[in-house]
């Protein structure tokens, strides 16, 4: 039977994320009525930026850099204080250079046993932060709280070298491997420019899960939670965020 926790998990991954599969819809209806979505107390817009991501427990792994896109909701609750969450649909966590392990094919096994691998996990992640304006004009702002992500994707790409980098890979998808939840704190400072309404900040997401499932295989028995530093561009669509939302 699976605990309570994990079903609360699912049925709100499921309310936020039920519009992933019109995403490029809702990115078509924001650009037509992106002014009817902001007003004083709330905005919307689109959200991207560069990340780079890590993965705990393994050895001699290095973190890699990549991008995330989505949109973003802000809703004033109170005053200077807002809720900011929305969803992440272009998101990733991994590393690169893991240390090779057997694909149990003695051909494959030649070619890449002395290569090294780069693990590329996708996922729809949900920001949940409180958000508070600070400063003599407002523009300045942190945000606390954290986010939940529902796996897509997740992926081993087996790389080797002859000349270049990657003259040979090989992509196993290791889903079975990799929980379908991830969840965590995340926190981050920012600034709001009052020409367009454009949001710059940095946020980072540190994950309190281990995304590992159980099993006795070797290259998946050990615990690994997921980090990410996220750069951000937040940009409202529309001209209802006015200078009144500062």
């Amino acid at each position: 039977m699976r605990h309570p926790f994990y079903k609360s998990l699912y049925v709100l991954l499921f309310f936020f994320l039920g519009t992933i599969q019109t995403a490029k819809g809702q990115v078509l209806i924001s650009l037509l009525f992106g002014e009817k979505l902001n007003s004083p107390n709330l905005e919307f817009g689109l959200e991207g930026g560069f990340n780079r991501s890590n993965l705990s427990g393994i050895p001699e792994a290095k973190g890699y850099s990549h991008f995330h896109l989505g949109f973003y909701f802000d809703i004033r609750m109170k005053n200077d204080l807002w809720l900011n969450t929305g969803v992440r649909i272009k998101s990733h966590t991994g590393s690169q250079n893991i240390n090779f392990y057997s694909l149990n094919d003695p051909e494959l096994d030649a070619i890449f046993s002395r290569g090294t691998i780069k693990r590329k996990i996708g996922y729809f992640y949900v920001p949940i932060h409180l958000k508070y304006h600070f400063g003599s004009e407002k523009q300045f702002f942190f945000q606390a709280g954290g986010q939940i992500g529902l796996r897509n994707r997740a992926q081993d790409y087996f790389l080797s070298s002859f000349i270049n980098s990657e003259d040979a890979s090989f992509e196993l998808d290791i889903r079975d491997h990799i929980k379908g939840i991830d969840a965590g704190l995340s926190g981050g400072i920012g600034y709001k420019l009052r020409k367009g309404g454009v949001n710059l900040g940095v946020t980072y997401y540190q994950g309190l899960m281990n995304i590992m499932k159980a099993t006795t295989e070797s290259p998946y028995n050990y615990s690994s939670k997921n980090s990410n530093l996220y750069l951000f561009v937040r940009i409202p669509i529309g001209a209802g965020y006015k200078e009144s939302n500062l």
